[in-house]
């Protein structure tokens, strides 16, 4: 069956390095709605870095943003919206140590360090400031994500295995890049995000395509009809993946778009 749905991730696959929407990439996600393929898409940003680039794709439908966590709409409507359990907020939060902290709540950026390693990159993701906090206790019960950032990969790799063992059974615990652990509500997960636009779309699975590069875009690689990966991913992502498009610096997408997605309907 040709396509009928494409779910983007946003970082290291649909923008660039500088976080931009090219034109190439803008343009193809055009030719893709005159083709009658829907395009959405879905991130482990907030809402608030997801909002200026759904103006010059055109996306009014829903989208997701903390891997699903919130489904929103550019008109502000919020569809659906789920936060991390303040007991394993307040647990995950207990087992980091060394490593800078965020927590993301009421589509706020609260950070313990507003110059730690990465705030420059997520100060463009995220489109805010981050609030400096000594704290994060009185935001424990309605946090949409925890994220733990260091430099030190194999320190972080080994955190991501300590709170996966505790909690990896009630909350989504992923790393959606090597120097980010993310912990997100169970259901905010990307394979349940995808899951969730494509009924929203009224669009099986299977007639589905997604594109991403880290291991939190597995999940959602794992239940579309069609999975592709950047080719700026780590190997064990594309080995996941039916298909690797170029890198996210090249239109990656948009370079899937037009030889994987489009090309997919040819014989029908």
């Amino acid at each position: 069956m040709p396509i009928r749905l494409l779910v983007s991730d946003l970082d290291g696959t649909l923008v660039d390095k500088d976080k931009n929407l090219t034109p190439a990439t803008i343009a193809a996600v055009d030719r893709l709605r005159a083709a009658g393929v829907g395009f959405t898409v879905i991130s482990a940003r907030p809402m608030s870095g997801i909002r200026p680039l759904l103006a010059p794709l055109r996306l009014d439908g829903d989208v997701a943003a903390f891997n699903g966590g919130i489904v929103f709409r550019r008109d502000g409507t919020i569809v659906s919206h789920v936060t991390i359990p303040a007991d394993i907020a307040r647990g995950v939060m207990a087992m980091a140590d060394g490593v800078d902290t965020w927590v993301f709540a009421d589509d706020r950026w609260y950070a313990s360090d507003g110059d730690g390693p990465h705030t420059q990159s997520e100060r463009r993701s995220s489109a805010q400031e981050p609030v400096v906090v000594a704290s994060f206790d009185d935001l424990l019960d309605r946090a949409d994500k925890i994220t733990f950032v260091s430099d030190d990969e194999a320190a972080l790799h080994a955190l991501y295995e300590r709170v996966h063992a505790r909690y990896g059974k009630d909350a989504t615990v992923a790393q959606s890049q090597t120097y980010y652990l993310d912990v997100t509500a169970l259901a905010a997960n990307k394979g349940d995000g995808i899951a969730g636009l494509a009924k929203a779309l009224d669009v099986d699975l299977a007639d589905t395509a997604a594109i991403g590069d880290q291991a939190n875009d597995l999940p959602m690689l794992a239940r579309a009809g069609l999975s592709i990966a950047m080719g700026n991913a780590p190997d064990a992502v594309k080995a996941r993946a039916h298909a690797t498009t170029r890198a996210n610096d090249e239109d990656g997408v948009a370079h899937a778009i037009d030889t994987i997605i489009l090309r997919s309907g040819d014989t029908e």
